[in-house]
């Protein structure tokens, strides 16, 4: 199977895993159930991929086991975790309906797909390259793959640790609680959800494409760039940081504590 073919592969689970959850949406009534699809594409992304090249015997069978081992490791823990946390609040997300220009009522399916459900289905399969190119190459540089492995390690610790103190302190009273969560994770990066999620692509970055040669690192380098933007500068932590900024005790949170990269919390 060849890089391009992959890619297509990709590109069709990306597309049938977002054409149903704009079905389910539609009869939901909201827009926010493709925050539960979005770690299901990839995953259904790497599968297909993973499958195609074992059934094409092409790349290194033992790294395309590890791809998606991480990836579907990495996306069912999201999409379980989004699932859980959306299935309590049954409204729309105020994010998507201040992107769309209204409910789904209001502004009609048409409009959904194709400000939401099309732009994150042409949007996986950019960030999966790593994973679709890698299961058809030969490695080059093996200890490439478990470098990545580590750094993906660590961006899962991150993200799971991170989202389950957040789940932990919203879980109690709001008058038995501090009005900002600063401790654990919290107390080094007010985004460790986030930044653990740019490290879980570096690392399959490496582990599936600068593992593979420089050409495929570089043709490749654009997905874990173009996460991390969308994390830290788009869609992530700089939009919801806007809301954020009027809670008080935020303001002052933010003052002593890193947005995004960890590091220890400043004193005074």
């Amino acid at each position: 199977m060849t890089v391009l073919a992959s890619i297509g592969w990709s590109v069709a689970a990306a597309a049938v895993v977002m054409g149903v959850t704009a079905l389910v949406a539609r009869r939901q009534g909201r827009v926010a159930v493709v925050d539960v699809a979005w770690g299901a594409a990839f995953a259904g992304a790497a599968l297909v991929c993973g499958a195609g090249a074992v059934l094409a015997d092409a790349g290194a069978s033992w790294r395309t086991g590890v791809l998606v081992a991480l990836v579907v490791l990495w996306g069912g823990r999201l999409s379980w975790h989004i699932g859980r946390r959306t299935a309590q609040h049954r409204g729309e997300d105020p994010r998507y309906e201040k992107l769309l220009g209204g409910t789904l009522a209001e502004v009609g399916m048409a409009r959904a797909v194709r400000k939401v459900f099309a732009l994150q289905g042409a949007i996986v399969p950019v960030i999966a390259l790593p994973v679709s190119v890698g299961v058809v190459l030969s490695v080059r540089w093996w200890p490439v793959v478990v470098v990545g492995a580590a750094v993906w390690a660590v961006g899962l610790f991150f993200e799971a640790v991170g989202d389950a103190q957040l789940a932990s302190y919203r879980s109690r009273p709001r008058d038995q609680r501090p009005p900002v969560l600063d401790t654990g994770l919290w107390a080094w990066t007010r985004h460790p959800n986030y930044f653990g999620d740019a490290c879980v692509w570096w690392g399959l970055w490496l582990a599936g494409g600068l593992a593979s040669g420089w050409v495929a690192g570089l043709a490749t380098v654009i997905a874990p760039l173009a996460m991390t933007w969308f994390l830290s500068e788009a869609t992530g932590a700089k939009l919801i940081e806007q809301t954020m900024m009027q809670r008080p005790g935020y303001p002052a949170y933010a003052a002593r504590t890193s947005r995004f990269l960890p590091r220890p919390p400043r004193q005074g």
